[in-house]
């Protein structure tokens, strides 16, 4: 076995908390960093052209490639579950939408007993990673790793649908990340100048350049290894053969809601009926490891339209394709500069919200599912997805084998009111496509069918063209109770030496796309390690 030597911190996951985790604890000159990641390097030219996430998604290139269980909610159809297996993790396939959620959420943790989580405590952290095109004021920044742009296209039936959303109440703004993202707007995107910008171009590249700072690839982490209750090493293959890491100081664990839990379990710690059923005897016993699983679902409700120009004619023919290349080769704009969702919404499914509760990822464009061709009709599609569900679900391993993917059950619509927040969602996009803006354009509902309208009827429709948003947190919890996963300052609760920072220690999902307060929350992990460890109580 490679002895890999020692260092004050081990970080397993080069993704969006782990390439700024490894670059904010590498700017003392007096630690040891060591990055790992089981994928490859971003130099892989799908990474960086917006439309590239078609070509990453499903790609063993870039993508774990995990599937869910066959759900319930989903009228027990399985889907799959992209995670990024690459440097810049999920930063370097996804959406790319620049979205904090609502300051409810953060004060939300805060009233949790999570002191130091609250809206006023995280904002100067979202601003300190932020480069923004336009703003530098009380709520946005600029210079940081995270560059924030205005998307480089228009669409006249996108304008149409936000001036449909006016109309039904919904109204129109000129930004999401201000506290309460309640309207109607273009999404913002980290890109610059029409190519993607992931953490690994803002994080991890300048931070590569300090001596102290170690980062491998194709390093895949199989087992912690605790002594007298620290984690003191950890096992792992890099490029497929075996090697042991010593820590002095911390591991991290920024490998996902999906990868942390999983090596937290390969490594004996969590659930001891889910570890011995695996046969692997429990070094520490933490039940909710793995579960406590959430994830935004998208309905997919698609309606024909007349008269409009929409992705599915423009790039249904050789000449509309060929132009579409040309306007990005010349000018990176156009549709292969876009996010896959353009303009969003955000809206309350009824008036009993404090807050919006749902939001809109809307496209000029339709197709029967991911990876499709679209269809020969020109269309719209307007996701909708409930941002606070109560459904919860886990992930955990079935295997005591490291290649074997985790079992993913999100239980999605598990709840009547997920199921009635579901219905009266529809109902408002049927509202929205029926307002005077769109009357030019004769929306057709295409899918779920209008002819579905009683509760029961729509949360089954729900089932059927719900898919997820690719948003999964939870699964190693955050709390101030015995049964958390990690405690406030992201320590592992039982195990002195590691911490988990990721989307995965999130107690209730942000209301909104999760990877700008991913970003944060390694942020503000890497603060809270530097200080602890000023203080010498990072062990």
């Amino acid at each position: 076995m490679r002895d890999l030597g020692s260092f004050d911190y081990v970080i397993v996951g080069a993704g969006s908390a782990g390439c700024v985790m490894a670059n904010r604890l590498s700017e003392d000159p007096e630690v040891k960093v060591l990055l790992l990641e089981a994928g490859k390097d971003d130099n892989y030219i799908w990474i960086h052209v917006p439309v590239g996430y078609l070509y990453c998604m499903g790609n063993p290139r870039t993508d774990w490639g995990f599937r869910t269980k066959e759900d319930p909610g989903l009228n027990g159809r399985s889907l799959m579950y992209p995670r990024g297996k690459v440097i810049g993790g999920c930063s370097s396939i996804n959406g790319m939408i620049y979205m904090r959620g609502q300051a409810a959420d953060y004060d939300g943790w805060r009233q949790q007993g999570l002191p130091g989580w609250g809206w006023d405590d995280v904002l100067p952290l979202f601003r300190k990673s932020e480069d923004h095109y336009r703003w530098n004021d009380d709520l946005h920044g600029q210079g940081g790793g995270v560059r924030v742009e205005e998307q480089r296209l228009s669409w006249p039936i996108l304008d149409a649908f936000r001036e449909a959303c006016a109309q039904t109440g919904i109204p129109k703004i000129d930004d999401f990340n201000r506290g309460d993202n309640e309207g109607a707007s273009y999404f913002q995107v980290t890109q610059r100048s029409g190519i993607r910008w992931n953490v690994a171009k803002g994080f991890l590249r300048p931070a590569m350049k300090r001596p102290n700072l170690t980062v491998l690839t194709e390093a895949q982490a199989s087992r912690i290894l605790l002594q007298d209750g620290r984690a003191a090493g950890l096992e792992l293959t890099v490029k497929g053969a075996a090697a042991r890491v010593s820590i002095d100081g911390e591991l991290v664990l920024s490998a996902g809601a999906i990868g942390s839990p999983q090596l937290l379990e390969l490594s004996g710690i969590g659930r001891p009926d889910v570890l011995s059923a695996v046969g692997i005897d429990t070094v520490h016993a933490l039940p909710q490891v793995g579960e406590n699983l959430q994830d935004h679902l998208q309905l997919r409700t698609i309606f024909k339209v007349r008269g409009a120009l929409t992705l599915n004619t423009l790039a249904n023919s050789w000449f509309g394709k060929a132009r579409i290349g040309m306007d990005y080769v010349l000018r990176r704009r156009g549709p292969m500069s876009m996010a896959p969702s353009q303009l969003g919404a955000f809206a309350k499914s009824d008036s009993s919200f404090a807050t919006a509760n749902l939001e809109y990822h809307v496209q000029p464009l339709s197709l029967d599912k991911f990876g499709n061709p679209l269809h020969p009709f020109p269309a719209l599609t307007a996701s909708v997805c409930n941002l606070r569900p109560e459904s919860r679900g886990h992930v955990h391993i079935t295997s005591s084998d490291r290649s074997v993917q985790p079992e993913i059950l999100a239980n999605y619509l598990s709840t009547e009111t997920d199921r009635r927040v579901a219905a009266d969602a529809i109902r408002l996009t049927r509202r929205i496509m029926s307002a005077p803006a769109l009357s030019a354009h004769s929306p057709e509902e295409y899918l779920p069918g209008p002819d579905l309208t009683s509760d029961a009827d729509l949360a089954k429709a729900a089932g059927a063209i719900g898919t997820t948003i690719f948003h999964p947190v939870g699964t190693c919890r955050m709390g101030a109770d015995d049964g958390a996963v990690v405690d406030g300052r992201l320590k592992v609760n039982g195990v002195r030496g590691l911490r988990v920072i990721d989307a995965s220690i999130m107690p209730t999902i942000t209301s909104g796309n999760t990877n700008a307060p991913t970003i944060m929350i390694a942020e503000k992990g890497a603060q809270m390690m530097r200080e602890d460890r000023r203080a010498g109580a990072g062990r």
